[in-house]
């Protein structure tokens, strides 16, 4: 099973994809989608939809995991990280891919046994279960992986189905 985590963003958008074979998993690539600093919101809007469709249709997912907001202070930065979502959400569904949500605190519990586990914790996790020489930079594209790898630990646990 090939999973594509999302960690949403309207500046930086974080992906990871994973592979898992049996209780087996495999770092299959990651990085981040950084949109034009420059560029008004609906643009940048627009090259998340694009880049998200984009690996969808290069690595082939069969299923989309993608992390649900928390909390911001600040109501302007969730309004728009919200609509970056929103973009990464529609363009899963257009491309007819199982899409599944989970919670910062459903990630830390996946991925360290922990719900309260700090950023450092996750990473250090997400390392160790990947077989990754390093923590994966930017914190973007490691937070990601940890959203891939919630699902696969999920999805032993719950067959062939998720959290819709």
């Amino acid at each position: 099973m090939v999973i594509l985590g999302i960690d949403p963003g309207y500046g930086i958008v974080g992906f990871g994809v994973i592979e898992k074979n049996a209780s087996r998993l495999r770092t299959v690539a990651y990085g981040v989608i950084e949109t034009p600093k420059v560029s008004k919101l609906p643009v940048r809007l627009k090259f998340i939809g694009d880049k998200i469709a984009e690996l969808i249709e290069h690595y082939k997912p069969d299923a989309v995991a993608v992390e649900e907001l928390f909390f911001h202070s600040n109501q302007k930065t969730v309004i728009m990280v919200a609509e970056a979502r929103g973009v990464v959400l529609y363009a899963a569904e257009n491309a007819g891919k199982p899409l599944f949500e989970y919670t910062p605190m459903q990630i830390k519990q996946a991925v360290t046994g922990y719900g309260r586990a700090d950023k450092k914790q996750i990473q250090q996790m997400v390392k160790i279960l990947l077989g990754l020489e390093s923590v994966p930079k930017p914190d973007d594209a490691a937070d990601a992986l940890a959203v891939a790898v919630t699902h696969a630990q999920t999805n032993t646990v719950m067959g062939n189905f998720g959290v819709r």
